[in-house]
């Protein structure tokens, strides 16, 4: 059943009472079909036709208002003026208001660096397209003009090359299209979003597009790739070539180009100084990144990185670790951070009010008609005048077979209205040529002028049959088109600024990072705190630092390239490298481990162990007696995971943990005074994590295991009290010189 929407329609101004509105207080139901064709689909179409969707010229209708109340202002030529005066002079066009319009500007202005080829010339601070923190200056303080290259948008607009539209509010007129000389729609990153669909249109080098549509109006079979080698960025960088993916573009419309940042090496200071980024990101962003890596400790080769945009340019700075590789370093930055980004490609574009994705050999297609069409009305717009010209000058040498009987006319007539017709009858000539012949100043009623108007004659003809020549043949109107597209590409094609990447290194996320081997002492906490010295430089530090009330239960040698099993209070176990955490000092605290293994925020570490290899067990001795012994290798995974969940069973409160490399005594000991010595050999190791573990020592009503530790030769006088043939066993109540054997430990 369809869905119905209920609407009511009633008089809500108490002032109109009297007045009255048809349809008003009745109640009607309506299909929410019906409310969607009425109400959204006009909004749809009017962001797809007059929005967000360029059009074959290359523009939005808010750049083309803009660029076109520019030109009107003479902005061609002479000095720039207050971008205020422009804004508020464009609103006689464009109606939504004056921020949008500036920030049209900003985009347009070469100040921003947004385009690859700017409209507008800017002076004052236009912002950064490459930072989002540097905002342009209000309009009062910056100042515009048009760009040189904003000539070809606007070339013969006055000869009915385009169609005029009336504006907003039918006061002016407004052309429909610029008669644009080049095909602009791909010399300009241009992106929209519309309703239901979008644009995302990549910059080309002028030079390459121009010799590629060239090449197609002379050859529609041309291989476009031949000519145009890749996208273009404003902002430089590198094109990771890909054949494919560019075909696809080029044929489709759709697909997307990687790009990678510059950067160069300063030996001299160890720096790393990126100045060419991806048009899709911003130096804040790759900052912020490379900062998250940093703190994650998934990049270790940095001291420093500092943002040293200025005048000059942009440039992100790394300084780096001593003995740091730059290239292998920026390989992994490029796959890890937005120092490489994708462009992706959706060239839709209005073609005759129609949003069509179109390839490359398309829309240059489709802007070689539009262009044929510009030529042809400017040809016949100029074949119309000079025959005008012509029909004048043909009246004109009529009177020069008689000028006094022309003025002979003129002096015995005696009504005004009468000299045309009279003029008309005397010389055989029609209204036009006779208008024009009263409207000549007597004193130009003399032979020399005349002959002057009436000898280009002779070249009015010639050059209306060499118009009406092109008009009759396509192919002369396409030699224009040529001729007109090499003097662009001349006149403003520059080098490419995107280098085209063929060769090059990709980075390979299943090598293993190289870690550095040395020896480091760890410093472990009751809280919870790491503290990783290297062990070389262990003699020159004082006494660990603690917080107050904290201790250090645990310190050990290992190596930086060892593992951690970090054990929580929520029977989780935590995964992280020795390598990991940063080499202190013994002044310094160390490193809370909950916060830098991202545990759960009431998550507590209560036994950390460190691994070689995985070999050897977990001791997990529960308040019930129960003792567990896990193969170490459980704990082993093949992913590279950080958590793992159910590390030991939750059934009974755990009273201890330990790690053993193979198995040895340990002592239980429980809250009754009882011991018992457990040799580990004993029991049948388990690979399940969460196992519930085997009954090793009894316990009495209200008692329970309270720890366990490493049995040391010695520390009890007759150790095989304390063993048992039998397990589960109670264990034996040391005696005095058990105690004093165990204070002397």
């Amino acid at each position: 059943m369809a869905k119905r929407k209920r609407i009511t329609e009633e008089n809500t101004n108490p002032l109109a009472d009297n007045v009255h509105i048809q349809g008003a207080g009745t109640v009607k139901d309506e299909h929410i079909v019906d409310t969607l064709t009425s109400n959204f689909m006009p909004y749809a179409m009017s962001v797809i036709l007059s929005r967000a969707i360029p059009e074959i010229d290359g523009f939005k209708p808010s750049h083309r208002k803009l660029l076109y109340t520019m030109y009107n202002m003479g902005l061609l030529q002479g000095g720039t003026v207050k971008s205020a005066n422009i804004v508020g002079r464009t609103m006689q066009l464009n109606p939504h208001g004056d921020a949008s319009i500036y920030e049209t500007m900003i985009r347009l202005s070469r100040g921003n660096e947004s385009l690859l080829y700017p409209y507008v010339e800017s002076k004052g601070n236009f912002g950064k397209a490459y930072s989002k923190n540097m905002m342009y200056a209000a309009s009062r303080y910056t100042e515009a003009k048009l760009a040189p290259i904003a000539k070809e948008l606007f070339e013969d607009i006055n000869k009915n090359t385009v169609d005029f539209v009336d504006n907003y509010d039918n006061t002016m007129k407004e052309p429909r299209l610029l008669p644009v000389t080049f095909p602009s729609i791909l010399a300009n990153v241009t992106t929209g979003i519309a309703a239901g669909m979008a644009s995302s249109i990549a910059s080309f080098n002028l030079r390459e597009l121009c010799d590629t549509t060239v090449a197609l109006i002379k050859n529609p079979e041309h291989e476009i790739s031949e000519t145009l080698v890749a996208p273009d960025f404003v902002g430089g960088g590198y094109i990771i070539y890909n054949r494919e993916e560019l075909e696809k573009i080029y044929s489709t419309g759709r697909g997307s180009v990687k790009v990678r940042s510059k950067y160069k090496y300063d030996k001299s200071y160890n720096c790393i100084d990126i100045y060419e980024i991806p048009p899709t990101t911003t130096s804040e962003a790759i900052i912020d990144k490379i900062v998250e890596l940093v703190k994650t400790n998934k990049v270790k080769e940095l001291n420093d990185i500092r943002d040293e945009t200025d005048l000059k340019g942009l440039r992100i700075t790394l300084d780096l670790k001593r003995g740091t590789d730059p290239d292998k370093l920026m390989t992994r930055l490029y796959k890890m951070t937005p120092l490489e980004d994708t462009f992706s490609c959706n060239f839709n574009v209005l073609i005759k009010g129609t949003p069509k994705v179109l390839g490359v050999g398309e829309i240059l297609k489709e802007w070689i008609d539009f262009r044929l069409e510009c030529v042809r009305r400017r040809t016949q717009f100029t074949l119309d005048k000079k025959s005008e010209r012509l029909h004048l000058l043909k009246g004109l040498e009529k009177i020069l077979l008689d000028i006094d009987k022309a003025i002979k006319i003129i002096r015995q007539t005696e009504a005004e209205s009468d000299v045309v017709p009279n003029l008309m009858i005397g010389f055989g000539i029609d209204k036009v040529q006779a208008e024009y012949v009263a409207e000549i100043k007597l004193r130009h009623l003399n032979r020399e002028y005349i002959l002057k108007r009436t000898k280009d004659i002779e070249d009015l003809i010639k050059e209306i049959a060499e118009l009406e020549s092109i008009l009759s043949s396509k192919n002369k109107l396409k030699k224009i088109i040529i001729k007109e597209l090499e003097a662009v590409a001349d006149k403003y094609a520059g080098e490419r600024k995107s280098t085209v990447l063929y060769d090059f290194e990709e980075y390979d996320a299943t090598e293993a990072v190289e870690i550095p081997d040395y020896p480091v002492t760890l410093f472990i906490t009751k809280d919870g705190y790491l503290n990783k010295i290297r062990t070389a430089n262990l003699r020159m530090s004082g006494e660990q630092k603690v917080k107050e009330g904290d201790i250090v239960i645990n310190s050990f040698e290992c190596s930086n390239k060892d593992e951690l099993l970090a054990f929580t209070d929520k029977a989780q176990v935590y995964k992280a490298k020795v390598d990991d955490f940063p080499d202190g000092k013994a002044s310094q605290l160390g490193h809370f481990v909950a916060s830098k293994l991202e545990m759960e925020p009431d998550e507590k570490t209560i036994f950390i162990c460190v691994l070689r290899e995985y070999k050897g067990y977990m001791i997990f001795a529960f308040e019930n007696g129960k003792v567990a012994k896990v193969d170490i290798t459980s704990y082993q995974t093949k992913a590279n995971r950080k958590k793992l969940l159910k590390a030991y069973s939750l059934k009974s409160p755990l009273a201890a943990i330990e790690y053993i490399e193979e198995d040895t005594e340990l002592v239980l000991c429980s809250t009754n005074g009882r011991m018992l010595i457990l040799n580990t050999g004993a029991l049948m190791p388990k690979t399940t994590k969460d196992t519930i573990g085997v009954s090793v020592m009894t316990q009495k009503k209200n008692h329970k295991l309270e720890s366990m530790h490493f049995y040391e030769e010695g520390e009890f006088e007759k150790a095989w009290r304390f063993r048992s043939k039998n397990l589960p066993a109670a264990g034996a109540l040391p005696g005095p010189a058990d105690n004093a054997a165990q204070l002397t430990f």
